[in-house]
């Protein structure tokens, strides 16, 4: 579908449909949900390579319309995990999940939400392609001679049903009119949040790898204070140029947290334990673990007058990021040499 036709995709159209490639890693799928609850809460995981979700919450937040969005997410997921995702744009569960099926060079296909270009999307298609339709109801169709989803759109809904039996042929006689009923049910809000950083080359250089914790707790602060959650616990994984990893779990000695200076501080702390010296460092991840609900967490007062000031920076990061959008403001270069 071009371009144009992308762009004139509204809030009628709020539905993705995200499709991995099948044998994905399952971090790298945890890591995508994760990042997709950053753009809209309602997201109902597909294991073991795909997800759904409702943005028509999110078009006015980021101002920016559905096609627009899935373009954001499929871009951040290449940018940060080198993960292609096809994505399918439409108006409900079904065209939304038969687009993105064939998302074009751009990765992305945005079908309108208008009856004319829902029946141009889906009328033409062979009977096979309609989504959720099994191989035994396909055979049965085209022996009765409905070859495409427009011919099956057309027939009398009680045909059908004499056909295909009553539920199923119902069901599938509107999901061939473009018809789809079933809403994205979003799971409770993730009970982990994790993001991680692979070096262009295995580094012996320890202020690349804490630059790369520092930019790991930007994230993963960002994503928890717009979740409204913080974190008990941090889980750091070193990988090595071997392939071998190392695991460090640590609580955060202060109490839940979301601050960006909390989550960077016990990170230094694990990586200077590790004690490594010649070790060629390939990837470094943070997991921040037990997740909580940030209005059941109490503010400890601080007499430190530089945190303070830190925090208050924090919320004004924030929200420029919120208005311009995640990583527009981070830290400057002096704060990658602090802890």
């Amino acid at each position: 579908m071009d371009e144009q036709h992308d762009q004139a995709v509204g809030a009628g159209s709020p539905i993705l449909h995200l499709r991995c490639p099948m044998d994905v890693d399952p971090g790298l799928y945890r890591l995508l949900l994760g990042m997709v609850g950053d753009v809209t809460p309602v997201v109902q995981a597909l294991p073991p390579s795909a997800a759904v979700a409702d943005v028509s919450g999110s078009v006015r937040f980021f101002d920016r319309d559905p096609a627009e969005l899935a373009r954001m997410i499929r871009a951040r997921a290449l940018a940060l995990y080198g993960l292609p995702v096809s994505i399918g744009v439409g108006p409900n569960w079904t065209v939304a999940a038969m687009a993105s099926r064939e998302p074009g060079r751009g990765g992305v296909h945005a079908v309108g939400s208008s009856p004319e270009a829902v029946a141009a999307f889906l009328h033409q298609r062979p009977i096979g392609e309609l989504h959720g339709i099994g191989r035994a109801q396909e055979r049965t169709l085209t022996t009765y001679g409905v070859h495409t989803i427009g011919l099956l759109a057309n027939l009398p809904e009680a045909t059908v049903q004499r056909v295909l039996g009553g539920k199923a042929g119902r069901l599938l006689r509107e999901r061939a009119r473009g018809v789809d009923r079933r809403r994205v049910a979003p799971a409770e809000l993730p009970h982990s949040a994790a993001a991680q950083r692979r070096f262009p080359t295995d580094t012996l250089a320890p202020e690349l790898v804490r630059s790369a914790l520092l930019s790991l707790a930007v994230e993963l602060g960002e994503r928890l204070r717009r979740r409204q959650q913080a974190a008990k616990a941090v889980t750091m994984t070193v990988t090595f140029a071997d392939r071998t990893q190392i695991h460090r779990s640590r609580q955060l000695p202060g109490g839940p947290s979301a601050h960006t200076d909390d989550l960077r501080d016990v990170a230094y702390d694990m990586y200077r334990a590790l004690g490594l010296q010649r070790a060629r460092v390939r990837a470094v991840a943070l997991r921040c673990e037990q997740l909580v609900d940030a209005a059941m967490v109490a503010e400890q007062l601080s007499f430190d007058a530089d945190r303070e000031h830190r925090l208050r920076a924090e919320q004004a990061v924030d929200a420029l990021n919120r208005r311009f959008g995640s990583g527009t403001v981070g830290p400057a270069a002096t704060y990658l040499q602090a802890g």
